[in-house]
């Protein structure tokens, strides 16, 4: 975005969400009940977006007669894409970077993340994938016996030792959480987006996990070396802690509640096309467990209502862009829907690739893509003041 703001001569504006970082409606009451939450929905987030273009055009001098565009990755690019699709007359077009627009009711098959992320470590080097499928077993083997759990915390170096059964599904959860964001964060080079990780940080990983025929001790002991590379890559960590898998505070906690009301995911595994245990959708509990949480019901055609679902052709000047290792790019849109409903694939991408800034080890698929990016935001620029010299 740096680079391409400078060329382009844009003014680049950065606006947080609601509810997240410092805009609380309610202050530290906002996260307090589901009335004071009532106002944490994308609708809400999005008019505040049009609300602030209106206002930077009136007090920027020199902003009133230009073209704006969306850009965004991941939920941010959900954002971008819809924004478009509902404002069009606020912005020119949409870059939407890693955006599960699809990842909704019925539009994808629920296994489709789960498989991506196995093909990421099946790829990054030999029985890597089936080390790990082969590895929950082993857990519950291990931890039938009263002294497994004793052994699994020491193993794995846990901060906080297991103590009952349920802590061991907890592990397995926390555990498949960590395999899950080493596919997102694949990048080519060293990195912290989520943590300090080495460049291709899954073939790192794999390393440790060349032999599923080992013991079940010996399997433990190559996992906890592969979850040492995601969680102490700078050498500095003294033990594991399985409440936490990402250090970056990326608001949790507001898109836990927006999972629970608008944003409904089906994710499942079963175990054969993915390395995961076989793990089925399951609407009702997901639906009790917000209410216990956050006293809401989750809606979850509401989305594809809104937004139109896979119905989108008669919006124009957005570029999905999805990179092939990229698990979430299975709810995205990966083929051209029209002549300016584009989709651009990265096949060597990590989540939102495109979006970050230029680095020598960028792979050519990424390059390629951002100058694709910018040629049709051009494009939209030029048709923008095409129009706006008709109209006068």
């Amino acid at each position: 975005m740096w680079d391409v703001a400078e060329e382009l001569k844009a003014m680049l504006v950065f606006a947080e969400h609601r509810y997240y970082g410092e805009s609380l409606p309610f202050g530290a009451n906002s996260f307090k009940d589901s009335r004071h939450l009532n106002f944490l929905t994308t609708e809400q987030a999005l008019a505040d977006f049009a609300q602030l273009i209106k206002y930077l055009k009136r007090t920027i001098p020199g902003a009133k007669n230009q073209p704006v565009i969306a850009l965004g990755g991941s939920y941010g690019g959900m954002l971008a894409a819809w924004f478009r699709m509902k404002y069009p007359h606020l912005v020119v077009g949409a870059l939407a970077s890693s955006a599960p627009i699809w990842q909704f009711e019925n539009m994808v098959p629920c296994g489709v993340f789960m498989k991506i992320v196995t093909t990421d470590f099946r790829n990054s080097g030999p029985n890597c994938s089936e080390s790990i499928r082969r590895s929950w077993d082993a857990i519950n083997r291990l931890t039938v016996k009263g002294t497994g759990l004793h052994w699994l915390s020491e193993a794995l170096h846990l901060c906080t030792p297991l103590t009952k059964s349920q802590d061991v599904q907890h592990l397995k959860d926390w555990i498949s959480e960590t395999w899950v964001n080493l596919a997102m964060v694949d990048y080519p080079y060293e990195s912290n987006f989520l943590q300090p990780l080495p460049a291709w940080p899954i073939k790192v990983v794999c390393q440790n996990l060349k032999n599923p025929n080992v013991s079940d001790t010996l399997l433990l002991q190559n996992i906890f070396q592969a979850l040492n590379v995601y969680y102490n890559y700078s050498g500095q960590t003294k033990c594991l802690n399985i409440s936490e898998t990402a250090t970056s505070s990326l608001g949790a906690l507001g898109w836990s509640y927006q999972a629970c009301t608008e944003m409904v995911m089906p994710f499942c595994s079963n175990g054969i096309d993915d390395m995961f245990e076989p793990h089925s959708w399951n609407f009702k509990e997901f639906s009790d467990d917000c209410f216990r949480q956050w006293g809401v019901r989750p809606r979850p055609s509401w989305i594809p209502t809104l937004y139109g679902g896979k119905n989108i052709s008669s919006h124009t000047n957005i570029i999905f862009s999805n990179g092939e290792l990229d698990p979430w790019s299975g709810g995205g849109v990966t083929k051209d829907i029209t002549d300016t409903l584009l989709a651009i694939i990265i096949p060597e991408g990590a989540h939102h690739l495109d979006l970050r800034a230029n680095n020598a080890f960028d792979p050519v698929t990424v390059l390629l893509a951002r100058s694709l990016e910018v040629r049709h935001m051009k494009q939209w620029i030029k048709d923008f003041y095409a129009s706006l010299r008709k109209m006068h």
